[in-house]
């Protein structure tokens, strides 16, 4: 928590909140995922790893976690936190960078992209890299999972993705909201 809350305030606008999400968050960020199905799981900015714990404890043994974390500190903790977990990818860069990074690794397109990022705060140019990166390594049935502690983007991300669920959680602090979304015109056509 005192890292967290160091790294908040030497970047305000890269970590975005004073404290890690919360169980409550985290367990709502996990309700849309088919761990039955998800082959492979993207983590854009797992940070102290509230959500990352969740995915690590849910997913099968043979799905594939790459967990991509930009901040030195957090990368550090999340990987010596997490090392020698079944299938679990560490990668220290940008998810301005998502689809560079899967071609790298061999990997194919994800099944879900789960986010912390504070798109609220990032600047759009990065939000907007980090839009592009995402519908290039999503699935066509791919969903991406982030939240938002107001609906303010909400509008910007519907020029980017179809927004066919979006979830309130009450007991974080702050509240949230959790935004899944699908690849624009892919939500509608897997309900037809």
């Amino acid at each position: 928590m005192a890292n967290f809350l160091l790294e908040y305030l030497r970047q305000p606008r890269r970590v975005g909140a004073v404290a890690p999400s919360g169980r409550a968050l985290a367990e709502k960020m996990m309700e849309p995922i088919d761990f039955d199905r998800a082959r492979l799981v993207v983590e854009y900015g797992p940070g102290t790893g509230s959500f990352t714990e969740e995915l690590c404890r849910r997913k099968r043994p043979d799905t594939v976690l790459v967990l991509i974390e930009q901040n030195r500190q957090f990368y550090d903790a999340v990987r010596q936190r997490f090392r020698g977990q079944p299938g679990v990818i560490f990668v220290r860069g940008s998810a301005e960078r998502a689809d560079c990074i899967l071609s790298r690794l061999g990997l194919g397109k994800a099944d879900y992209v789960v986010s912390g990022l504070p798109f609220a705060s990032l600047p759009k140019r990065v939000s907007l890299r980090v839009f592009a990166a995402t519908n290039a390594i999503l699935s066509p049935s791919g969903r991406f999972i982030t939240f938002q502690y107001t609906l303010v983007k909400e509008r910007f991300f519907r020029r980017y993705f179809d927004l066919p669920q979006k979830l309130f959680v009450p007991k974080n602090l702050p509240p949230a909201f959790v935004f899944v979304c699908a690849k624009l015109g892919e939500s509608s056509a897997e309900s037809e």
